[in-house]
């Protein structure tokens, strides 16, 4: 069971260079999505991603929704995308959580965990920064409303770049 984490903190200022960055793990592997569909990290190659890891018990995950709607609506037209990644077991529990805090973005479910344990998750939630490349270059774990500026800083970074 993954805990949750008090919050490390991304901003632009400690993004890594592209070249220190690792491509992301498990880019081709297919997810189902809670609109009945599938999708895979590489189909996103060339815009900005923030993949989320979340599962419908974490409090932070709650707070975490609305920015990130509020993200991609702002910041889609230069070419960035939220992809939330959901851990629960019981891909039953995601519908009650979406009906209380609606994804106007990607969710896939992974309910075999195959991704975060690529990723390395440790806490809930753990959101990642791509660049267009696909390449790791930030990681923050948990949810912290007074972070959000440095989280935007980020991700204007790398939509700059």
């Amino acid at each position: 069971m993954l805990a949750i984490c008090s919050s490390l903190s991304v901003s632009a200022a400690n993004l890594t260079p592209a070249s220190q960055s690792e491509p992301a793990p498990n880019a081709n592997l297919s997810l189902p999505t809670v609109a009945g569909d599938s999708a895979k990290l590489s189909d996103f190659r060339g815009t900005v991603v923030l993949l989320d890891f979340w599962a419908s018990w974490c409090g932070p995950c709650r707070e975490s929704f609305p920015w990130m709607n509020q993200m991609e609506r702002k910041y889609q037209d230069q070419g960035f995308k939220v992809v939330a990644v959901n851990l629960d077991q019981d891909a039953a529990l995601v519908t009650p959580f979406l009906n209380d805090f609606p994804a106007n973005f990607t969710v896939l479910l992974d309910t075999n965990f195959s991704m975060p344990e690529a990723f390395g998750v440790i806490g809930m939630p753990t959101s990642y920064l791509l660049d267009r490349q696909g390449r790791i270059r930030a990681t923050h774990v948990g949810f912290r409303q007074q972070d959000t500026d440095d989280y935007e800083a980020a991700i204007q970074a790398l939509l700059a770049e």
